[in-house]
């Protein structure tokens, strides 16, 4: 198939950055007639020679500052607009930097209609272990939280899953590790209001405080209660890829004086296509090799249901008790799968084909509960105690049958089978936090302990076929781990110098066993996890940050589970119950410019990760995806992002990042030798938000994707790219908001992975629905101008369901 491909904008970078040459900035304040600051005003340059030709404009910030930078010198007039107040000229001459002393703005009648006011910008700052993207309030304050995530820096979305730095990140709210699997925490996002976010905090080096599993973080920071009261909202959104999609979803949260209540549920009826085309070259190179080339669809029916319940209990000003809970289910969600493949020998005439239909049935609910118990000290410090758990089932049935046909079209032999599998996952979690101020220095210490209990079982049925292919196809699976775990942090600022430095001890127990092969898996391991910080600013316009940490990456359950996921008898999915945690050490030094450029060099060792690998056995002519440890994976790089007002009504914000990435594997199919899969690639992301209205109830935004080359394992993806558009309207006073969302404009983001080495040749096109029109509506009653307690709580080990 041939694609287009936009070229990356890295072009723009230098956009960006040739004004660097310019010399001054422009700084002021606004302020009312009571002394009170003005945000989100407008402030424009004009140029003096015709009063007319705007030269840049900007807002002001919440505390009334507004900043110009890369003035060039000329005389120039300074308007300033906000509604309900007069004008305000004053022409400046502008020869060297420019502090403006107060200016005062005096109320009086405007012209709605004769006023602009723009949504306030996002901003970018970076603090000694994170950069933070501060959303509040701003253009990207519509559609939903898994929208802004998207969005935000370095954060790029490959094989479904949200990647920094080629890594799956975990997700937080509020410091609070999501509880949910991968699917249902996009389900989850997908319903959370872009509203409720304050701000994303990209972590790529996580301090102790934080699970030492996992890459690097996104910590959604979402808005706190301001005042009693009741807030209710219906919402309702419809989306039309290949085939329509529906979402239905209510929140309420009411305040009391110490009782805080949030309820939300979503239900998301959605039928879903997917279509790969795919080959494999079996012995590609010998006289009797064969092609299989194949087009596969399937068609996903399900009816998720998510529903959150919060409440928060203030005892007093310093003591408060807060349980909450999150319910999905997934009931009677199936898999209708359709293979037709051709085969041709290298002499590429067609001697026969097979199809396959496979019919795949899955109930599935995941349950947590928390209670967090939280005292205030007197110092400003705090100390929590927290409990945790979830139950997680699943319950799966297949049916597969392929008919193979000759050359004639004569059906010539048939082959079925029946799976019925299920899973059930129990967690228990206790943790301790303390933090405090100790002299100049702030401290934070703490412990958890977790338990996870996993049986499983699959059992075959009417298989005698596979009886000659594989051993051991029934079986049942246990596994039983503990990690306890224990941490100290503690930081310190001077003038120009910034210091952390935290280390963290888990000690892991886990046994594993596989009832019909009889594999007994037990691993006892204790590890310790650094981290150290440092910042120096040299002067309001530069900075330095050095920082490392260790991490390690447990296998998730389900890779740790040896049974066999069949597409049809050639084609399967396997577990590895001898996988290990890989450990990484990861450092990164960043040089911030002018408080708006950041610049990232990083390294990172990820060591024996686990990893999905594909082989191909060209003798028994069948391909499988098994779970291994890498024997190593690294990966180097630089980071660029800026973001800046590009008009009053435009905002625009860069993210660039060239980077070298390898894997190295054991190729079980090629006598076990060791092969290297490495690539040098450019991911690009542009964002731009627009205020399309004078009252700015009407906004937009047009975001554009672009990676040249990406790995996973074995395989290498081709080059990829989304463009996105978005616009979101307000009505009734912000009491209604109507939006649309056109996503992949071009269908570009879907791409081929293709693995090619030694005596392995084989690729798939895996088109999934990701273009798509959206259109959403929300209906706000009650006093919607409440913020609420939306939150999610620490349970890392769910991030591995």
């Amino acid at each position: 198939m041939t694609k287009t491909f936009f070229p990356l904008p890295v072009t723009l970078l230098f956009l960006f950055t040739n004004s660097l040459i310019a010399q001054h900035t422009i700084q002021g304040k606004l302020v009312t007639e009571t002394n009170e600051p003005i945000a989100f005003a407008n402030v424009i340059l004009l140029n003096a020679e015709d009063s007319t030709s705007v030269y840049k404009g900007t807002i002001s910030e919440d505390n009334g500052e507004f900043l110009f930078e890369e003035i060039a010198s000329n005389d120039y007039l300074l308007k300033v607009s906000f509604v309900g107040y007069e004008e305000y000229l004053q022409q400046i001459s502008v020869n060297s930097d420019k502090k403006i002393r107060k200016i005062t703005l005096k109320e009086g009648a405007s012209n709605l209609e004769e006023v602009t006011i723009n949504a306030r910008k996002p901003k970018i700052t970076r603090s000694i272990d994170r950069i933070t993207f501060d959303v509040e309030n701003s253009t990207l304050s519509s559609g939903s939280s898994w929208d802004i995530l998207r969005q935000t820096p370095g954060v790029i979305m490959a094989q479904g899953q949200l990647q920094v730095r080629n890594s799956s990140v975990t997700v937080y709210i509020n410091d609070r590790k999501v509880q949910l699997t991968a699917d249902e925490l996009q389900t989850l996002l997908q319903s959370y209001s872009a509203e409720n976010i304050k701000s994303i905090e990209v972590i790529t080096n996580p301090p102790a405080r934080y699970e030492a599993e996992g890459g690097a973080i996104l910590n959604i920071n979402t808005t706190s209660a301001i005042s009693p009261g009741y807030k209710g909202s219906l919402e309702g959104a419809y989306t039309q890829g290949i085939v329509p999609k529906y979402q239905f979803g209510t929140s309420h949260y009411w305040k009391g004086d110490k009782l805080n209540v949030f309820a939300n549920y979503t239900f998301s009826p959605r039928k879903e296509i997917k279509r790969d085309d795919s080959y494999i070259n079996f012995s590609p190179n010998e006289e009797f090799g064969q092609r299989w080339e194949s087009d596969f669809e399937r068609v996903t029916r399900s009816q998720a249901h998510n529903a959150n319940v919060i409440l928060d209990y203030d005892f007093d000003e310093k003591n408060k008790l807060s349980f909450s809970s999150n319910l999905f289910f997934s009931p009677d969600k199936t898999f209708d799968n359709s293979v037709r493949t051709d085969i041709t020998t290298q002499g590429n005439t067609a001697f026969s084909n097979f199809m396959t239909d496979s019919e795949v049935g899955t109930d599935e609910h995941n349950i947590g509960l928390d209670l967090t118990y939280t005292h205030k000290l007197e110092n400003g410090g705090s100390f929590s105690a927290a409990a945790h758990y979830t139950r997680f089932n699943q319950e799966r049935d297949q049916k597969v049958a392929t008919n193979y046909f000759d050359s004639a079209g004569e059906n010539v032999q048939n082959i079925n089978f029946n799976t019925s599998s299920g899973q059930n996952i129990e967690i228990f979690t206790g943790q301790l936090d303390f933090n405090s101020s100790l002299g100049e220095m702030s401290f934070d210490a703490g412990a958890k302990v977790s338990n996870i209990n996993s049986n499983s079982g699959i059992n075959f049925s009417n298989a005698e076929s596979l009886d000659d292919l594989y051993d051991n196809l029934s079986d049942d699976f246990y596994y039983d781990e503990t990690v306890s775990a224990v941490y100290i942090n503690t930081s310190r600022d001077w003038e120009k110098w910034s210091a952390q430095v935290g280390l963290r001890g888990e000690y892991t127990d886990l046994l594993g066993v596989s009832l019909s092969t009889n594999q007994r898996n037990r691993q006892e391991y204790f590890e310790l996890f650094p981290t150290a910080y440092l910042q120096y600013r040299a002067s309001d316009n530069h900075s330095f940050t050095l920082d490392y940490s260790r991490r390690i990456e447990r296998p998730r359950y389900e890779s740790l589970n040896p049974f066999r996921y069949f597409l049809n008898e050639n084609d399967f999915n396997a577990g590895n119950p001898n996988l290990r945690a890989a450990i990484s050490n990861n450092i990164n030094l960043n040089y911030t410019l002018l408080g708006q450029y950041f610049f990232d060099v990083y390294y990172r060792d990820n060591g024996r990760s686990p990893a999905s690998l594909a082989f191909q056995d060209n003798q028994n002519l069948t391909i499988r995806r098994l779970q291994a440890n890498l024997l190593e994976s690294k990966s180097y790089g630089l980071d660029i992002l800026h973001g800046r007002s590009i008009t009053g009504w435009w905002y625009a914000q860069l993210y660039a990042s060239l980077f070298h990435e390898e894997n190295t594997f054991l190729a079980v199919e090629s006598n076990n030798a060791e092969v290297t899969n490495e690539i040098d690639a450019v991911f690009g992301q542009l964002y731009n938000s627009f205020t399309l209205s004078k009252d700015g109830t009407f906004s937009g935004n047009l975001s554009f994707t672009y990676v040249s080359d990406y790995i996973t394992g074995s395989y290498n993806f081709d080059p990829f790219s989304t463009l996105s558009l978005g616009v979101r309207k307000t009505l009734w006073n912000n009491r209604a908001e109507l939006s649309l969302n056109i996503n992949d404009i071009f269908n570009n983001t879907n791409t081929r992975l293709t693995s090619q080495y030694l005596n392995q040749d084989n690729s798939y096109f895996a088109q999934e629905e990701m273009r798509y029109v959206r259109v959403g509506f929300k209906y706000n009653f009650g006093n919607f101008r409440l913020e609420d307690n939306q939150r999610s709580i620490d349970a890392v080990e769910r991030d591995r369901l």
